[in-house]
């Protein structure tokens, strides 16, 4: 399947671009504000080829793609001709507030995921290059590469604002002017003059305190939401012939001096006193912190939890120089995310899990656990308990030796240079031990456990294509679907679409039509009636659940030549006119009229049998359900 074709499928069934404020991607997820999630078809999705997994969690619908999420994030974009920028819809604002701060954490975060990676493996490259002496650190080649690595989190608050502007839905240029005046050259001079001097800068009366907010995460946030308040006032407040000139001055004049006087600061003392007690915890109870991120980063990334301590590890780095919470621990878990899939890889008979485990297993190692954990930690729920076991042994190992990373770096064996220290290859030799145990004891535990081999339990049933078989099998009579057009029944491999003709939303029989009309195959509901009108799903009254595609891409005419003579909810009887299409005009637009009619739950059922081969008319049995 295409990642187009992929896109499509996943936006209808995650109810349509109506249903979806925003979307987004990670590493390997589409992270959805789905307005109604129950809407979502969930365990459709997951049937998808080429789709590891789905979660609902932390406010967000997230659909697990692996590595070539930016591809069908880019055709899912294109197809929904969507914003960047958060809807800011109710039934978001409406959400339970954990979800809303994991939602908005997230969404702040992951955009910026490339650039601090990037930046992050070049100053772990640094390092590497030093411990080595393979470079001189006076040479203006070390200089370059230096500064250019410190850009991204140096001016963090500044990429900050971006992201953050599109969660709050301000402008993101005003936010963006927040973030520069917190690293203003000049502001930066007058702290370092007022510090020498032992004086403050006054501003109106008021001392503004002497904060350095290079490379800090949360005074930004907390500025860009309250440009979220500030924004709607200054637009009511101005005259629309004015607005695009005094809202924006109006924002900044008030936005900016509150963030140096009191939500700057704010934001800084929060990051103090993060930091102090974290620093506590390391003092007194070092092994602490990285066991627990050891262990339970697997259900911290399920909820996407894992965002809510990435800041936490930054901002030790702006303050402290050194990351012991969020890095360390999850390098080793991800560590034994990979060993465990590894393991089953080498354990398993069944080669489609064997070629999955090996590969999910090997990207897991370097830092993207998502298709491991999804593919086969959670399928086989084993090898997830060999992960949380391997990951917390590593990162008890971690607190021990109060080992700590000194670049964000993504969490991974790759990410390992990020640990050579000024101290030298001290911190960098505990981290590889922390991951060689973390991986030695995942492979091993998961080895022991193994799985249920799933060599025999997922071998698909036959199917039959023939009328001799519908005659045959043994079935209930409301078991049978009619046909819902005259034509000629063809099977689905002569359908042009891979989401069809491979079975992946379900079996079933096509139809070439030869009038541009569809009925009712089955009694039951109408389910679901796209906008454009080009398909319709039905739902039996026994539970048999329909589709019924109208021509191939034909979502595309935006409704063109289509006529609904049915609304979604309402219920029908088997011969009941639910379409009425224009072959010709279809044709004309060159799209093909061949028509799926899809078992969409076919999975339920011990066989979809169909007859196929022959012209049939509206009515005539074409389908039957064998239990």
């Amino acid at each position: 399947m295409t990642h187009k074709e992929l896109a499509a499928v996943i936006l209808e069934k995650v109810g349509g671009k109506e249903n979806v404020s925003s979307v987004g991607h990670c590493a390997t997820r589409l992270r959805f504000n789905l307005k109604d999630d129950q809407k979502a078809d969930t365990e459709a999705i997951k049937k998808l080829k080429g789709i590891v997994g789905v979660v609902n969690k932390g406010g967000q619908y997230q659909v697990v793609v692996g590595n070539d999420v930016k591809n069908v994030h880019k055709e899912i974009q294109a197809l929904g001709n969507f914003s960047e920028q958060s809807s800011g819809s109710k039934d978001e604002k409406e959400k339970k507030l954990i979800p809303r701060i994991l939602d908005t954490i997230a969404g702040c975060f992951f955009p910026l995921i490339p650039a601090l990676a990037g930046a992050g493996m070049l100053k772990a490259l640094l390092a590497l290059l030093m411990a080595f002496n393979w470079i001189d650190v006076e040479s203006d080649v070390f200089q370059v590469l230096n500064f250019m690595a410190d850009a991204a989190f140096y001016f963090l608050p500044v990429l900050l604002a971006v992201s953050a502007a599109k969660k709050f839905n301000v402008n993101q240029y005003v936010a963006m002017s927040i973030g520069a005046i917190l690293i203003h050259p000049t502001f930066i001079a007058m702290t370092g003059t007022a510090k020498e001097a032992g004086t403050g800068i006054d501003f109106l009366g008021l001392n503004i305190p002497l904060v350095s907010y290079a490379s800090s995460v949360i005074p930004i946030i907390l500025a860009v939401w309250f440009i979220s308040y500030v924004e709607p006032f200054a637009e009511k407040i101005t005259p629309k012939s004015l607005q695009l000139i005094l809202a924006p001055l109006v924002t900044l004049i008030i936005v900016a001096p509150v963030t140096l006087l009191f939500i700057g600061p704010l934001g800084n003392y929060l990051g103090l006193a993060l930091g102090a007690g974290i620093g506590f915890l390391n003092t007194h109870v070092s092994w602490l912190v990285p066991t627990i991120v050891g262990t339970f980063t697997p259900f911290l990334v399920m909820a996407g939890m894992h965002y809510g301590i990435i800041p936490i590890g930054m901002s030790m780095l702006a303050t402290s120089g050194i990351d012991t919470v969020a890095g360390p621990g999850m390098m080793v878990s991800n560590v034994a995310e990979g060993a465990a899939s590894l393991a089953v890889a080498f354990r398993t008979k069944n080669k489609d899990v064997k070629q999955l485990a090996s590969s999910a297993g090997v990207t897991a190692v370097i830092g993207i656990t998502e298709p491991a954990m999804y593919g086969i930690s959670l399928r086989f729920k084993r090898p997830l308990v060999a992960a949380m076991i391997g990951g917390g042994i590593g990162g008890l190992y971690l607190g021990i030796m109060e080992v700590g990373r000194y670049a964000q770096v993504a969490p991974g064996l790759f990410s390992l240079p990020s640990y050579i220290g000024p101290d030298g290859f001290q911190n960098f030799t505990h981290a590889v031990i922390a991951c060689a145990i973390s991986f030695a004891v995942a492979f091993i535990v998961s080895f022991i456990l193994g799985i249920k081999d799933p060599v025999e339990d997922e071998a698909p049933a036959g199917s039959v294509s023939s009328e001799k078989a519908i005659t045959e099998s043994t079935y209930l009579p409301e078991d049978v679907v009619y046909s819902p057009l005259k034509g000629k029944a063809v099977e689905l491999t002569e359908v042009s679409d891979a989401v069809f003709s491979e079975g992946i939303l379900g079996r079933g029989v096509a139809i070439i039509p030869e009038e541009g009309k569809a009925f009712a195959p089955i009694d039951g509901i109408v389910t679901a009636l796209f906008e454009t009108n080009h398909a319709i799903g039905l739902t039996g009254t026994d539970g048999k659940e329909l589709l019924i595609h109208v021509g191939i891409d034909t979502v595309k005419l935006g409704g063109r030549h289509y006529t609904a003579k049915v609304a979604k909810g309402q219920t029908v009887k088997k011969g009941d006119l639910l379409l009425e299409f224009d072959i010709e005009g279809i044709k004309t637009e060159g799209y093909d009229v061949i028509t799926p009619l899809i078992v969409t739950n076919s999975s339920e059922y011990a066989d979809v049998l169909s007859i196929t081969g022959k012209d049939v008319g509206v009515g005539e049995a074409l389908l039957k359900l064998a239990r």
